[in-house]
Order: C-alpha cells, then sequence, then structure tokens
C-alpha cells in the first residue's frame, strides 16, 4: 500500500459516493488509475464493506445502548454460542469481544425501553450462558463513524 492507497482510503471513508474523477482531482491520479486502485483495495479486503449511517430517531430507533456482558463461563462453545446470537440480533449495531471487566461490549438500537426489555430477556436472561450485564443509555451522538486514519 502506497501514500495514493492511503490518500483514497482517507477520502472514501468519508464519502463512499466519491467518484473517480473527484478522487483523482484529490490524490494526483487518474481517474483509471484511481477507479483500478479502488477495485483492488476492495478485491483485498483492505475496504471490508460500504454502509450508509443513518439518524436512529429519523428510522424510529430512539434508543441507543451501550452494554457490557459477562458470561457466566468462558468456554470457547459459550463464547461462540453468544458471538452467533449477537451477530444475527437485528438490533445489535456492533458486538466485541473484548478483555477488561467485561468479555463483550455491544451497542444496540431499540425503538423505546420495552423493546430494550424484550431483548434483555431473549437475549441474556433465558439461559445463555450471561452472568450479568451493564447497560449504558446514549444520551447524544458526539461522533459516530468507522473512519480509520490511514496514515503516511
Amino acid at each position: 500500500m502506497d501514500k495514493f492507497d492511503r490518500q483514497i482510503l482517507n477520502a472514501i471513508q468519508h464519502d463512499t459516493r466519491l467518484t473517480s474523477e473527484k478522487l483523482s482531482q484529490l490524490v494526483g491520479l487518474s481517474q483509471d488509475a484511481c477507479r483500478k486502485r479502488l477495485l483492488k483495495l476492495r478485491e483485498e479486503g483492505v475496504i471490508e464493506q460500504e454502509i450508509a449511517v443513518l439518524s436512529p430517531e429519523k428510522v424510529g430507533r430512539d434508543l441507543l445502548m451501550i452494554v457490557g456482558v459477562t458470561m457466566a463461563v468462558e468456554t470457547t462453545h459459550e463464547v461462540d454460542v453468544f458471538k452467533a446470537r449477537m451477530h444475527d440480533a437485528p438490533e445489535v449495531m456492533q458486538c466485541y469481544y473484548v478483555t477488561g471487566e467485561s468479555d463483550f461490549i455491544i451497542v444496540l438500537s431499540v425503538p423505546d425501553m420495552p423493546n430494550y426489555e424484550s431483548f434483555v430477556r431473549e437475549h441474556f436472561l433465558s439461559g445463555v450462558g450471561v452472568a450479568s450485564f451493564r447497560t449504558n443509555v446514549v444520551m447524544d451522538r458526539v461522533k459516530v463513524g468507522f473512519a480509520l486514519p490511514v496514515l503516511d
């Protein structure tokens, strides 16, 4: 990966709709070179996916929660089962298997508190190996994004 690839990555992380023309102006390569580099970065898995960031309020998902989950027993099987459950739960926006006080940190979105209670009952209280969980309710989205600084 050279400086042009890094410039392309920095640019498209903030706007995936940039045209090859605009990218070429930003990084100083031809449109065709930018298009080919972008295709290669996608094929190599450097770019995992391109997403739209939605406004939770405008789509009726007014509550964002950040939940720390501690497993009762941290066996490979229990961890894998929990990972699969979180992966398949539509409310879960992000799930991280972590070190520290919690075993998992989960970011999830629900329309309201009754829906969160249903989520908790189904995913944390129904004998799925969760010892405890601690919920933080997001009051304000100060910064949202997935942009990684790609430095020269």
